[in-house]
């Protein structure tokens, strides 16, 4: 058949009238469309409607908020953004960072928080380890929204998370961990460095970031030389560790007796030195004798005072630490500088002890 032929053919189809057969449904046009389905709007801040696409009338989406006639309580809404921290999505979670900031820094002076601090802690402190610059951010401003009595008494708790953050293989989780490190060093110095392992954990830890091997023999260090000048953000992190270890030597070699009891007056003879002889204020001031919980090694032990501290730094800490430091003052710059503020660190906190021996 030649191409005008099939052109001939195709137009008399226009004009050919269909054959209509008794119970049989009329031929649909070519150009038909199925409206016969149903469509249904889904939407977390709508209320799902289903309707008929034949139908002329227009579907009407309602707003779920529009549907209450009173606001929710800040209660609920604090309860709400703390759920919300699980969240896939980045800026859900730091934006309801941001909103729990804020009303802790907005409440009343003497009101106390929305959520105690035992429920806060556990939903705020996995983000240590989140994979966004900006959630960390905000989550040490939270963190320095808390209260400083709240927190000593879970300082265990932030030790944990700490000590996942420091040892992790991204460099920028390590450099934030230790902004964390040094404001739990700064509100709760005495509570961290006195907590069951907060004294040994944490300097393993920041010892095994440096690259320090603990053991003084010659073959640990010619294996395991760490290099401190690293290019990047690297380098940055050594050095700022560096000043951690510093401020956490400063801490653990500190005196904290008389700031517990400074309310205690002394009244000369025979009530000298009173504050010596009252009741701590902590409230587990007899924890270090360990009465009810599981056996402890020296590395999960309650280092409470500074004798005790001053005593395994010196048996398992000081060669190492003292070896890698003479290292990195070869390096010179910002590494020599923050490993000399370590040195006097050192030096200042075990004088007394040398003084003793």
């Amino acid at each position: 058949m030649g191409s005008s032929a099939k052109k001939k053919k195709d137009k008399k189809k226009d004009f050919q009238k269909p054959s209509l057969k008794v119970g049989k449904a009329r031929h649909k046009p070519a150009n038909f469309t199925d409206t016969s389905f149903k469509s249904k709007c889904e939407n977390a801040e709508s209320v799902t409607t289903s309707y008929d696409a034949a139908d002329s009338c227009s579907a009407i989406v309602l707003n779920q908020q529009s549907l209450a006639t009173t606001a929710p309580s800040a209660t609920s809404q604090f309860s709400h953004h703390l759920s919300l921290l699980t969240s896939r999505t980045e800026s859900q979670r730091r934006d309801s960072l941001s909103y729990l900031t804020t009303a802790i820094l907005t409440r009343p002076t003497n009101a106390p928080l929305q959520q105690p601090v035992s429920v806060l802690l556990p939903k705020i402190l996995p983000l240590t380890l989140d994979g966004s610059h900006g959630v960390r951010l905000q989550l040490l401003k939270l963190l320095r929204a808390l209260p400083t009595s709240d927190v000593a008494d879970h300082v265990e708790q932030v030790l944990l998370y700490i000590r996942a953050g420091i040892t992790h293989l991204a460099a920028d989780i390590r450099s934030s961990t230790l902004d964390i490190l040094m404001w739990a060093l700064d509100r709760c110095g005495n509570a961290l460095v006195s907590c069951a392992g907060g004294w040994v954990k944490a300097l393993k830890s920041l010892i095994a970031m440096q690259g320090w091997p603990l053991e003084s023999t010659p073959a640990a260090w010619s294996s395991g030389k760490a290099s401190f000048f690293k290019p990047g953000s690297d380098g940055k992190v050594m050095v700022k560790n560096l000043n951690t270890l510093a401020f956490l030597l400063r801490v653990g070699f500190e005196h904290h007796l008389q700031q517990e009891n400074k309310g205690c007056t002394n009244h000369g003879f025979p009530l000298t030195d009173t504050g010596l002889h009252a009741v701590s204020k902590r409230s587990d001031c007899f924890a270090y004798l360990n009465l009810f919980g599981p056996s402890q090694d020296e590395g999960t032990q309650i280092y409470e005072d500074k004798e005790d501290r001053q005593r395994i730094f010196q048996q398992r800490f000081r060669a190492s630490i003292e070896r890698g430091l003479e290292a990195a003052k070869q390096e010179g710059g910002e590494t020599g500088r923050a490993a000399a503020s370590v040195q006097r660190a050192i030096s200042e906190g075990m004088n007394d002890l040398a003084e003793a021996d």
